[in-house]
């Protein structure tokens, strides 16, 4: 009996390592997509140009192999982000949490995501990022600024099943101190599906 449940479990985590998924990297340029993408890929670090054209790499989190896009955030580029909404599984929503003056923007983009009918049941990753910058705000005035003061569901294994609840939370990080944005991963890939 134990041979054999070895043997489901063995099968069991292979199946979950084979799980694939499509994740968008979205939010107002200079909040460090194309970093935490370069980060990820390769571990990389740099200062990079203004994302002008929608990129794609392929990564490892865990046990799921995500198909990854960054997609810019300037005005023109948020033209095109709802092009790739077709069967995404998550997004990972990306703040500066040193610029306030575009918190009022970050807020009316993210909430034009989530009022999105095809992201309904998306899980949302919001990454206030930049934390390591002295001005930095705190994950609660993050919250209060983007209006997830009270629509957030809690950062550990909260089980939604049955509950029509979308899975959103908020992280802070610090992609270029590589912290706070694991934690934010392990997260987010329990509700892919």
């Amino acid at each position: 009996m134990f041979l054999v449940d070895w043997f489901r479990g063995i099968l069991a985590s292979l199946a979950v390592w084979r799980k694939e998924a499509k994740i968008l990297f979205l939010g107002l340029d200079n909040g460090g997509k194309t970093t935490l993408l370069r980060m990820l890929t390769d571990e990389s670090l740099g200062q990079y140009q203004r994302t002008q054209h929608p990129t794609s790499e392929e990564l490892s989190i865990g046990n799921i192999k995500f198909k990854a896009f960054d997609l810019g955030g300037h005005a023109i580029a948020r033209r095109v982000w709802k092009d790739y909404y077709a069967q995404v599984h998550a997004v990972v929503y990306l703040v500066d949490s040193c610029d306030r003056e575009r918190f009022a923007e970050a807020k009316k983009e993210l909430d034009a995501l989530l009022s999105d009918d095809s992201l309904t049941n998306v899980p949302f990753l919001i990454l206030g990022n930049k934390i390591d910058i002295l001005n930095a705000a705190s994950e609660n005035e993050l919250r209060y600024f983007l209006g997830l003061a009270d629509s957030t569901t809690g950062k550990g294994q909260v089980n939604l099943e049955g509950t029509n609840v979308r899975p959103l939370e908020v992280f802070m990080c610090s992609i270029v101190r590589k912290m706070g944005y694991g934690e934010g991963f392990q997260w987010l890939c329990q509700y892919i599906k």
